[in-house]
């Protein structure tokens, strides 16, 4: 299988580049290279930077690619020098051990090894698509950005007829297409195993350097874990699919750590970089998915009401109790607003809950949605963190996340449609299980992890000046730890995404005949043709695939009334002239007919194509080329 992959290595290698160098250059700038924890900030910064400069190339008529990034690095980092020359007076930071450095430094690298692997796997062959429903508008978008040079999230929109489309995942994935020339699947594939094998245990050791120091034992158990949750990155590879919010979700941990910075800031200068910083992770992570940035907000707020609770109570006064309880309030509001503006229709936010309450519960402390299998040790782990934080609630406010995150996939996943707090609190992820079960590992990872650090206190007496054993001992647990990438949990959770890249006789949206029908139309079709088919069956990814101009980029895109017609009946072309009065309005070329086969494997799915679906060779309809049922048809005499 490795040696298949050989064709992602140029598309991975730009994109793991495009996820590091340029938030590096913004921490080394703003904060030098003695604080490890900022080191791994680094691929969210980057996301950010891409995000951004893809917007502003969109603007000024430049072309996407790596300049506009490069400009944008600069004047970040430029801005980030400032502040720390003008305002930082805080004394140099103390550079953690070596061990400390290398021994977190090889487990992210493991983590990234493992993870890359698991996706491969997941994925099979670099040049597999997802065959689920969202695919369609992903894939063809990325071709309108390589095509257009354009990334911004202003323009790639336009594939499914949205002015504002968050751009973060398409800036990535498009640059790297762009700049290795690889296809647009394989560029999809490769950046994605960048996404979640660089900047998801990136964003994980990032937070749980920031919760619990810069130790040995932290960053190897936050790396190890990264690789062993099926809820992610792996599910929203699988469900969806999910490309945008899996982004986001993957930094998401990052801008937790950022929010939790804030509480430790040890002055004014450190206060105004600090909340420079999470300002930028802000806009990287809406740009990747808004509904990201409420989880954030969700997080965050839970932490920050707490803080405020616990200092009001602390200090005893009146006007503390009032300035307090007005920023308390304040933030309630805030949130109160987000939710407003974040509904979703009631049509698109119907997603019945999975299984009963209690069942929710225990899926979710111990992050196993969808009846994943335990993996022992990660189980362990987190009922161990639970337990601690239970006996000593002083300690645990870094576990408010968690039970926020908790909260959410309990209402959404364990409770009825019509549940009135399920509605308020969960509507603006569709009140859908799959995205907030992807929370899980999000937020639940810093438990498990205060877990094992507790129990390397516990045994670091015994290990005192035991030189040997104690390297043996750190050995032998990390194999241990990083075994949990091949668990169980992630195991489940890796053969049933693996369904969805399967391509095959069978596959739901694009079948190996019309894969290889596809890759004939350089041969079989002008560069200017301009090609019908239902969306429903996998037609329109001629585009993405082939780089010919479809009709129909989306199945939910605008329709003319033409377009429409042709839906409901090109097949009666030889006796409806109406029909080819339409064709020449459209301009339509060619018309491919893969059948009735869709990606949802319904039949009533695509019946608002059932016109343009089941055709036969005819006098305005010239076969040109057939692999198995997929057929297409040259449009003649009209």
């Amino acid at each position: 299988m490795i040696e298949s992959w050989s064709a992602a290595i140029a598309p991975f290698t730009v994109a793991a580049l495009a996820l590091i160098l340029p938030g590096a250059v913004i921490v080394v700038a703003g904060w030098g290279v003695r604080r490890l924890a900022l080191w791994f900030f680094a691929p969210a910064l980057s996301l950010a930077v891409l995000a951004v400069a893809a917007v502003l190339a969109g603007m000024v008529g430049l072309p996407w690619g790596p300049i506009p990034i490069a400009i944008v690095t600069v004047v970040v980092a430029a801005i980030a020098t400032t502040i720390r020359l003008l305002w930082v007076r805080d004394a140099p930071a103390a550079l953690p051990p070596l061990r400390v450095i290398l021994t977190t430094v090889a487990a992210f690298v493991a983590a990234t090894v493992a993870i890359s692997i698991q996706l491969m796997t997941v994925f099979d062959r670099p040049e597999n698509i997802s065959q689920t429903f969202d695919a369609i508008v992903h894939l063809n978008t990325i071709r309108y950005a390589m095509d257009t040079a354009n990334a911004s999230a202003f323009h790639i929109g336009a594939t499914s007829d949205i002015a504002f489309y968050p751009n973060a995942w398409h800036a990535l994935v498009s640059l790297s297409g762009l700049v290795s020339g690889a296809s647009v699947p394989i560029a999809v594939n490769a950046a994605n195993i960048a996404i979640g094998a660089v900047a998801w245990p990136a964003s994980v050791i990032a937070l749980s350097l920031t919760l619990f120091g810069s130790r040995m034992a932290v960053g190897i158990v936050a790396a190890a874990l990264s690789t062993g949750f099926g809820a992610f990155p792996i599910l929203l590879f699988d469900f969806g699919v999910l490309y945008p919010n899996a982004t986001a979700y993957a930094i998401l941990p990052a801008g937790l750590a950022a929010l939790w910075m804030i509480l430790k800031v040890t002055g004014r200068g450190d206060a105004i970089r600090t909340v420079a910083l999470i300002l930028l992770l802000v806009v990287g992570v809406g740009l990747a998915h808004p509904n990201a940035v409420l989880a954030l907000y969700a997080m965050g707020a839970a932490v920050a009401l707490v803080v405020l609770l616990l200092r009001a109570i602390s200090a005893g006064s009146r006007r503390v109790w009032l300035t307090h309880s007005s920023a308390a309030l304040l933030v309630l509001l805030v949130g109160a607003a987000l939710w407003r503006f974040s509904r979703t229709g009631w049509g698109m936010s119907r997603w019945a809950p999975w299984q009963s309450t209690a069942q929710s519960f225990g899926e979710a402390v111990l992050i196993s949605p969808r009846a994943y299998p335990l993996t022992l040790i990660t189980a362990a782990f987190l009922l161990l963190g639970v337990t601690l934080i239970i006996r000593t609630p002083s300690r645990g406010l870094f576990a408010l996340p968690f039970a926020v995150a908790a909260f959410m996939f309990i209402l959404v996943s364990g409770t009825p449609v019509d549940f009135l707090l399920r509605e308020m609190v969960t509507n603006p992820w569709y009140n859908d299980p799959y995205r907030l079960a992807a929370l899980l590992p999000v937020a639940g990872i810093p438990v498990a992890v205060f877990a094992v650090t507790w129990l390397a206190d516990a045994c670091a007496p015994w290990l005192r000046g035991r030189t040997a054993v104690y390297a043996v001992t750190v050995a032998v647990s990390s194999v241990a730890l990083f075994s949990v990438a091949v668990g169980p949990n992630v195991s489940a959770a890796m053969e049933r995404a693996h369904v969805n890249y399967r391509m095959d006789a069978s596959s739901a949206l694009l079948t190996s005949d019309e894969e290889e029908l596809l890759e004939r139309l350089d041969d079989t079709t002008p560069a200017e043709a301009l090609i019908a088919g239902s969306p429903w069956t996998g037609t329109s990814l001629a585009y993405a695939l082939a780089g010919r101009d479809v009709v129909e980029i989306h199945v939910f895109g605008t329709r003319s009334s033409e377009e429409i017609y042709l839906d409901e009946h090109l097949r009666e072309i030889d006796e409806d002239p109406l029909v080819c009065d339409a064709i020449r309005t459209v301009g339509v070329t060619h018309v491919l007919d893969f059948g009735t086969q869709n990606v949802f494997n319904r039949d009533d799915a695509a019946a608002d194509r059932a016109g343009i679906q089941g055709l036969d060779p005819g006098e305005h309809l010239e076969l040109i080329d057939s692999q198995g049922d997929a057929q297409l048809f040259r449009v003649v005499g009209c």
